[in-house]
């Protein structure tokens, strides 16, 4: 067994698709439109998904927000430095909610953002856990 995807569901497809590919340098690897069910289907990752775990980002059509309750945390991502990472996703537009620094009671080096739709992104820098 594998793990394959984590889906998050989204508001502004198009809106998600540039910040998982500009803020956080993942490729569009696959987007298929659903007509019949007033869906779109898009899947972004660092690599192939024959390799890779991939984000699968799911537009209802008819839906353009999400109640996302209190049972979500959050997708953590490995960065090489996560101060740098920070710096460059508010270059990029993003929104850095937890600046880098130690983590509370520990010495990782943690950061989050936040995605257009409110979803949580930890960056842990690589070497320090």
């Amino acid at each position: 067994m594998r793990m394959l995807h984590t889906m998050l569901r989204v508001g502004d497809l198009n809106k998600s698709i540039k910040f998982y590919g500009d803020v956080l340098n993942m490729k569009l690897l696959r987007k298929h439109d659903f007509p019949d069910g007033k869906f779109s289907l898009a899947f972004v990752g660092y690599g192939d998904e024959k390799d890779h775990t991939v984000i699968e980002l799911t537009h209802n059509w008819d839906t353009s927000s999400y109640d996302k309750g209190n049972a979500y945390g959050h997708i953590a991502i490995e960065v090489d430095d996560a101060y740098a990472a920070c710096d460059a996703v508010k270059k990029a537009g993003g929104k850095v909610v937890r600046e880098a620094g130690p983590m509370m009671h520990g010495t990782t080096v943690i950061a989050f953002i936040e995605d257009p739709d409110g979803y949580k992104i930890e960056f842990i820098q690589k070497g320090t856990q």
